[in-house]
This record gives structure tokens, C-alpha cells and sequence, in this order.
């Protein structure tokens, strides 16, 4: 089967950013006309729309779409769940991995909505303190679980490139609401998160 793209962009949008980034690449120096830079503009414009497409999506809405009854009521834990966004700050990726539980009072969610949210959340300019807030809260007051635990680990590239230009440290964030505010369940899932269960 020859190769489709499956990104949608909108036009009128494509071209009002595309001029932009025109003009930026222009004023910091680089000649516009230049064979590998001719297209640049453009793809660039696609790829902002790609990485802030969570703007006009609805999370509570992708978990209300796959909400079972169901009567377990332990824990769920989906880890390591890849994320990338981009720092509200200077426009520079942050990536890294989110690790989600939560303990149901009569309703499960289908699994792969969790990692869903997570890039709804993600994929707009963010702080990591402010998507890890979000992530927990949409969870929180969609689900209605008896406990939902947050844990995001994250390189942050305005603080590998530039700035203090450390290429090694990393930020972790967490929060926790019900039964996870409780020291031995808050523990319990911090100790699974951590171990290799294979």
C-alpha cells in the first residue's frame, strides 16, 4: 500500500502561521530561498498545529467514551506512558513519561484512554506542574475513582540547550487525591511504578 499521511491541517491556519515562521527565520538570519529551508515555513506550521492539537480536544470526554461498570476495586496502574510538549516558557520540548493509577468505584476505563488524556494534556504549551494538575483532575472528576495517583518524570530541553545548560537532571512531579493520599497506598503504587514486573 503506497504511504498516507493521516494528519489534517487547516488551511487558512497553515498559511497565517507558515508567514510567521517566514518572517522568524528571516529576521534571525537564514535565507528564506535556500533549497533545504524553501519548504521549512510550512512544515513547521503543520507540525505546531500537530503538537497543540490538544487545544480542541476533549479529555473528559475521550474517558466518558469508554466508562464500563465494573465491581473491582483495586488498583490500576498504567505506566511509562511516553509524553512530549512543548515549555509555555520558551517554546522548547519537554518529554519524558507518565505513570497513572487509580482505584474504581464502579467504573473502569479502557486503558488506552488514560495514555489518551496524557497527550490531550500534552500536547499543549504546558509547565509540568500544570499537565501533571490536569491529568489527575480530569481523571479525578470524570471518573469518580475512590483514589488517582499522577507521576510525571521529565528532561525539560529550555534547561539541556539553554540557560543553565544541564544535560542530566530531570524533573519529577506528582500528585495524589482519596486513597492515594493515604502514606501505605501512596507507597504501594510509587514502589510498583519503580520495579521492573516482567
Amino acid at each position: 500500500m503506497p504511504y498516507t499521511k493521516l494528519e489534517e491541517y487547516n488551511i487558512e491556519v497553515t498559511d497565517e502561521v507558515k508567514n510567521k515562521f517566514e518572517s522568524i527565520i528571516t529576521d534571525l538570519g537564514e535565507d528564506i530561498s535556500r533549497e533545504g529551508i524553501v519548504k521549512t515555513p510550512e512544515r513547521a506550521a503543520k507540525a505546531m498545529q500537530f503538537l497543540m492539537q490538544g487545544y480542541h480536544q476533549n479529555a473528559a470526554e475521550i474517558l466518558k467514551g469508554a466508562m464500563f461498570k465494573e465491581d473491582y476495586n483495586e488498583m490500576v496502574i498504567v505506566k511509562d506512558i511516553e509524553l512530549y510538549s512543548l515549555c509555555e516558557h520558551h517554546m522548547l520540548p519537554f518529554f519524558g513519561k507518565a505513570h497513572i493509577a487509580y482505584i474504581p468505584d464502579g467504573h473502569i476505563v479502557g486503558l488506552s484512554k488514560l495514555p489518551r488524556i496524557v497527550d490531550v494534556f500534552a500536547r499543549r504549551m504546558q509547565v509540568q506542574e500544570r499537565l501533571t494538575h490536569d491529568i489527575l483532575e480530569c481523571i479525578n472528576n470524570t471518573l469518580r475513582p475512590k483514589g488517582v495517583a499522577v507521576v510525571i518524570e521529565a528532561q525539560h530541553l529550555c534547561m539541556m540547550m539553554r540557560g543553565v545548560q544541564k544535560q542530566n537532571s530531570s524533573t519529577t512531579t506528582s500528585g495524589f487525591r482519596g486513597q492515594f493520599e493515604k502514606i501505605e497506598t501512596r507507597n504501594e503504587f510509587l514502589k510498583l511504578i519503580s520495579s521492573d514486573l516482567k
